[in-house]
């Protein structure tokens, strides 16, 4: 009680104790699920720090929901043969797993080029030549739209599956009026 008055030292000492309590940080949901039991039971607007799955979580309508995860870093797709990286200046073909509102998606980016077409065009082409990790696989067949190049075909778009075993296949390219030079993968998801 000898420091001079100060209000800007007094709140940046009120910041330094209170914003780190802020959000609780558990090792685990079930830390959490032990700890704020009695007294200490979790009401709506609360914010936890889940740190085995480094995921921020809102309390609301009496359940725990997603706000944010950690950082989850790209991973760059291994191309199958005929197929090259960064098709149409579109950066290198990648993959990242991401929360959105509250359920695991997995994100792509980049593009991919092809210069030539096999004689016999088959059904579709796995673009993959290593299936995703089983954390990156869907639950169920997933299928998305992703844009092409005008140029060398006539669509402008193809359908991408995303197999239950890791695979990334591509269809529609099926007629000689139909051998696009790149596609892409910017702004393309599906929920696993």
């Amino acid at each position: 009680m000898t420091d001079a008055p100060s209000i800007p030292d007094a709140i940046a000492a009120l910041a330094a104790g209170v914003i780190p309590r802020g959000v609780l940080r558990f090792a685990s949901a079930s830390e959490r699920g032990a700890t704020l039991v009695g007294d200490y039971t979790p009401v709506d607007g609360m914010l936890t720090w889940l740190e085995d799955v480094g995921r921020l979580e809102l309390r609301v309508d009496s359940v725990w929901v997603v706000v944010a995860v950690g950082n989850r870093a790209w991973t760059t797709v291994p191309l199958a043969s005929g197929w090259t990286q960064n098709g149409n200046s579109q950066g290198t073909f990648q993959y990242r797993v991401v929360n959105l509102f509250g359920e695991d998606s997995i994100m792509f980016r980049g593009g991919i080029s092809r210069s030539s077409y096999p004689t016999t065009i088959p059904g579709y082409f796995e673009l993959n030549t290593t299936a995703l990790p089983t954390t990156a696989r869907p639950a169920s067949l997933r299928t998305i739209t992703v844009p092409c190049s005008d140029i060398g075909s006539s669509r402008i778009s193809l359908k991408m599956d995303v197999t239950t075993a890791g695979w990334i296949r591509l269809y529609g390219i099926s007629r000689p009026s139909d051998l696009p030079v790149w596609v892409g993968f910017n702004g393309c998801f599906t929920s696993l």
